[in-house]
């Protein structure tokens, strides 16, 4: 998988703003600040190509990055704490629940959750609701580099444990260091390819 000519495309806020169905999509969903945007970037070898921002809530429609003309990364807007008007929020939620329910061309949801932090109902609603409308989810725990690494395998194990999540379908990632990029390439080369 190669992210050479990678370029955003457009912000969707309405579902009759979605690009033609011809490509493979892979979306990346998380609540606000678990580090969605630094995953992304590391994931394609850029600084700055999806902006980070310490205001939870800056990520506010569908933005469609295409990769080598060849498949699209989706980014969602961030659930949980934002800070917006709760109308905004409820529209992104009506959104972006069409969106995963009815768009054809999506290979996976890459769930996005801090090792740091307990289980999230969220997280925890999201990864079940993706699992019984048979929509293929991964699950990455970021932020690996904050903590030790006994702390880190006692936090993994709490929440594959509360959500029901295996240790072999999750990924453990640091967008400062690296570490997980790899194995999260593998796993999406594969999404994409089927």
């Amino acid at each position: 998988m190669d992210f050479f000519n990678i370029e955003f495309l457009l912000s969707v806020h309405r579902l009759n703003q979605l690009p033609q169905p011809e490509l493979p999509e892979i979306a990346f969903a998380g609540r606000s600040n678990v580090g969605k945007s630094s995953l992304i970037n590391t994931l394609i070898g850029r600084k700055s190509l999806v902006k980070v921002s310490a205001r939870p809530g800056k990520t506010q429609g569908l933005n469609y990055f295409c990769v080598e003309g060849q498949f699209y990364l989706v980014d969602l807007p961030g659930y949980g704490f934002a800070k917006v008007p709760k109308i905004m929020q409820n529209n992104w939620q009506s959104l972006i629940t069409s969106y995963l329910e009815t768009r054809e061309t999506l290979r996976c949801v890459v769930v996005i959750m801090d090792i740091r932090h307990e289980p999230k109902e969220q997280d925890t609603q999201l990864v079940q609701w993706l699992n019984e409308k048979a929509i293929p989810c991964l699950p990455v725990y970021t932020k690996i580099d904050k903590i030790s690494g006994s702390i880190r395998e006692k936090n993994a194990r709490m929440l594959d444990a509360g959500h029901s999540i295996k240790a072999e379908e999750r990924i453990l990632f640091s967008a400062k260091t690296g570490s997980g990029r790899a194995e999260l390439l593998d796993a999406l080369s594969s999404r994409i390819r089927t």
